[in-house]
């Protein structure tokens, strides 16, 4: 089956692929229950980031937001949940089936939370030094852009400030 790539689709011998007479009415369902499927058969296991939305909507053949109105469907069935910053992860089983999760925090801001809670309860000292932007970056699995507006987020509240050629330290009041 012709792919339009250099090698056969994953699972070809399926129809994952949605035809493109069936793009305008009802793609958007095919494609919730394909992804359905596979991770009810574990081919895409709790906890694992689903591939991008640029990577579904080339497999697929259609449209960006014809891609997003299926995994809109699949997250408020539960299967799935938008991690800001992140992706699109699925669920772990247990959490499976019982709705949205509910608005969650930008990335950015459970980082800040975490900093000022340290903060708070005394673990980081004024004057002590945070981690940097990369440390914090390898410790959450965030870019470098999401550590920096954290960090940013906490100055904006006055509890840490930046020493320029130094790092971010928490401000002594």
């Amino acid at each position: 089956m012709p792919t339009g790539h250099d090698g056969p689709t994953p699972r070809a011998d399926r129809e994952d692929r949605v035809s493109p007479r069936s793009t305008a009415w009802g793609a958007y369902a095919q494609i919730a229950n394909v992804l359905r499927e596979r991770i009810e058969t574990g081919a895409f296991p709790s906890g694992e980031l689903l591939p991008s939305e640029v990577r579904l909507s080339d497999e697929f053949h259609v449209a960006r937001n014809t891609l997003r109105r299926a995994l809109a469907l699949l997250e408020a069935e539960g299967l799935i949940e938008s991690l800001p910053g992140r992706g699109r992860v699925v669920r772990a089983d247990q959490e499976r089936g019982k709705g949205a999760s509910g608005p969650r925090l930008p990335q950015f801001r459970r980082i800040a939370s975490e900093i000022r809670a340290a903060i708070e309860s005394g673990e980081l000292a004024p004057g002590e030094a945070l981690p940097s932007e990369a440390g914090l970056s390898a410790r959450y699995g965030v870019s470098r852009g999401t550590a920096r507006q954290a960090l940013a987020d906490l100055a904006s509240a006055g509890l840490v400030e930046p020493v320029h050629g130094k790092g971010w330290f928490v401000r002594r009041r």
